[in-house]
């Protein structure tokens, strides 16, 4: 582990975990509810020993840096799979996690599984659905994605009790890239991602373009749309339409955010908004 002097670890930074590190995954489960506490916490009403606490349980992690002068490269290939993870960790998280470690996560390495960054989701700002994680995930192809959903009860037997034991909530979307897509998670701008879930297919599709129109013209700029959604028997999510946007700013998102407000919502079903950090 690294010296304490060269670990600087504050609230208004969020670490970022290098996925190259073959411990990076439980550093960043670790970070990542930790973190989703503290953007919940008033700090005016956090006490002294709390504050201590968490910063020695982010301190266990020696694979952390500073992100916030860390832009986020994801790069995907047509035919790759892009996995969106929503999750709320429990407290005897990082108690269990070593063993998922060894289990449940080293069969998903050993099947074509590619870490990639984590965030935290700082807030909801439209649905009730509110997780404290936005993890993106890689596979090599939808065959090694299949092959994890299709044998890892055989492989683990308890994987199912384990991720329960360790999360509150887990909810899974997958997709199947129809082209190359390579995009940058900047820190210092607002990323907000939002999925639909829509009624008419056509009604929708006018509300799409109209708020897509408005989001651009308000500054917004497109990072990822994503579509045909695939999930998994107790963990499903499946929007029908999934898009990351960045924001100069959270001033330039507000005025979007006042803007859809007005649009109704009569050509969807349900609707989650979460800023990523």
């Amino acid at each position: 582990m690294p010296k304490l002097s060269k670990m600087l670890v504050k609230q208004d930074r969020i670490p970022y975990v290098n996925p190259s590190e073959p411990d990076f995954l439980l550093s960043a489960f670790f970070y990542l509810y930790i973190s989703s506490m503290i953007i919940k916490f008033n700090n005016s009403i956090m006490k002294k020993t709390n504050l201590i606490m968490l910063m020695g349980l982010l301190l266990l992690s020696g694979n952390m840096v500073n992100a916030q002068s860390k832009t986020k490269l994801l790069n995907f290939k047509k035919g790759e799979v892009l996995d969106i993870l929503l999750f709320t960790g429990k407290p005897e998280m990082g108690k269990l996690f070593p063993k998922y470690k060894k289990t449940a996560f080293a069969f998903a390495l050993k099947t074509g599984y590619q870490p990639q960054p984590l965030f935290s989701i700082a807030e909801t700002t439209q649905g009730g659905f509110q997780p404290g994680t936005f993890v993106f995930g890689k596979w090599t192809n939808m065959q090694s994605r299949k092959k994890f959903l299709n044998e890892i009860e055989e492989e683990v037997p308890d994987f199912h009790e384990q991720r329960r034991a360790m999360w509150s909530s887990f909810y899974l979307a997958y997709y199947k890239m129809p082209k190359d897509v390579s995009f940058e998670i900047n820190p210092e701008k607002v990323v907000v991602a939002t999925a639909y879930w829509r009624n008419d297919e056509n009604e929708f599709k006018n509300y799409k373009n109209e708020w897509l129109r408005k989001a651009k013209n308000q500054g917004g700029k497109v990072l990822l749309e994503l579509t045909d959604a695939k999930s998994s028997v107790g963990y499903m999510y499946k929007p029908d339409y999934m898009v990351l946007i960045e924001w100069e700013d959270r001033a330039t998102f507000n005025a979007f955010y006042k803007e859809n407000m007005k649009m109704g919502n009569n050509s969807i079903q349900n609707v989650n908004q979460f800023v990523i950090k």
